[in-house]
């Protein structure tokens, strides 16, 4: 049957894909999105298909959102900020936007909650903050510690709050607690949990997917604070080595955005027991930040080390990748494209885009965040820290 669909977000990075997705089984799809210049150049949609009616408005204006619901029976709410570092000096932007847009969205919704079948969030990895950790003397820990002394010493892993071991990663689940450790990751915290509350306060269907890392075609290269795979392409293709803050050993878990788009289709068409839930949206596998960095060279012809900076990030955590036996068994959901074959397709649609029109900002966001003290770089002589020093 076909649907009327409402894509918050939906000329960006997954959401570009989202749409097609839509379009091509059928449904209508209206497309509401600010443009925002970090994401579109020019405030130009470049991927957004022609059939899908775009709408150009702000999350936050009433009257806007409740003139794009109308005759919606979907929304596909993927509209906000993304980025950890810019959020930590952008505060007030990023709460404004993500958790006050979501709540304008919201009261929209429910002055007509009749007419929704489904809401679907993208919700994401950082409201998690750091992943699960298992104790040695004290098996699955509550909350993992990283002080900053510790990170000062260039210690990076976590350890015990009872015995100060360090601890070993784990999947994380969705029953694991959420302590974002970011402007951004609160903001993502209180979207999500926003819908799933007033989805289930109203009686409006609510599916919350937590993405973890997603990476593909499409992201925007030339904004410094998007996904760190888009981030290094930039680099490597203009003759750089990918920056990786701390020591790259990082665990992550990293998904293609096609398999981003096809969870959302599968929470759309789940059964009412996924209602007002959570899942992981994620492939359950983990690759360290610096191989990742080394494959994506590989893949793109440009063989060019990783720079391990030693510096870290305020806000950043250690270790997460996800367990995700929920989606797979609540949605009939799991991520079908390797590892190999998603950095092939990102690698491929880098090398077609034109240079002149990629532009790399990575190295002045960079220098502003140390100016703000946000990265560090800690003093391998003297245990101390210089925010905006150099390793």
């Amino acid at each position: 049957m076909t649907e009327r669909a409402l894509v918050t977000g939906g000329a960006g990075f997954i959401g570009s894909h989202l749409v097609d997705a839509l379009l091509a089984r059928g449904d209508c799809v209206r497309v509401f999105d600010n443009l925002m210049l970090q994401a579109h150049p020019g405030g130009v949609p470049r991927f957004l298909a022609p059939e899908a009616e775009l709408w150009r408005g702000d999350l936050r204006d009433p009257e806007s959102v409740k003139r794009a619901l109308s005759d919606i029976d979907v929304v596909y709410h993927l509209g906000g900020m993304v980025g950890n570092g810019q959020s930590m000096v952008e505060i007030r932007e990023y709460i404004d936007v993500n958790a006050v847009g979501t709540a304008t969205l919201l009261e929209a919704l429910v002055g007509r909650r009749a007419q929704f079948r489904r809401l679907i969030v993208a919700s994401s990895m950082v409201v998690y903050g750091d992943g699960a950790y298992t104790c040695s003397e004290h098996g699955v820990v509550a909350q993992a510690l990283r002080p900053a002394s510790r990170l000062r010493a260039r210690l990076w892993e976590p350890i015990c709050p009872h015995c100060e071991r360090e601890l070993v990663a784990i999947a994380t689940s969705e029953g694991h607690p959420l302590r974002p450790t970011s402007t951004y990751g609160i903001s993502k915290r209180d979207q999500e949990e926003l819908c799933l509350t007033i989805g289930r306060s109203y009686d409006i269907p609510t599916v919350a997917l937590r993405y973890l890392c997603t990476y593909g075609s499409r992201q925007a290269l030339s904004n410094p604070y998007t996904g760190v795979a888009a981030i290094w392409a930039n680099r490597l293709i203009h003759g750089k080595a990918p920056i990786v803050f701390e020591d790259g050993a990082q665990k992550r878990d990293f998904i293609h955005v096609s398999d981003v788009v096809r969870a959302n289709l599968a929470a759309s068409a789940s059964p009412a027991s996924a209602d007002y839930e959570a899942f992981n949206v994620a492939t359950g596998q983990s690759i360290t930040v610096g191989e990742l960095a080394g494959k994506l060279a590989l893949a793109m012809g440009r063989p060019i080390p990783p720079n391990i900076s030693g510096a870290y990030r305020d806000g950043d955590i250690r270790h997460c990748f996800a367990d995700v036996s929920k989606a797979k068994k609540s949605l009939g959901w799991s991520a079908t494209v390797s590892l190999e074959q998603g950095i092939a397709e990102l690698a491929a649609w880098v090398s077609s885009e034109r240079l002149g029109d990629i532009i790399d900002h990575s190295d002045r966001a960079n220098e502003e965040l140390k100016e703000r003290g946000v990265i560090r770089v800690a003093s391998l002589d003297s245990g101390k820290t210089a925010p905006g020093s150099s390793s």
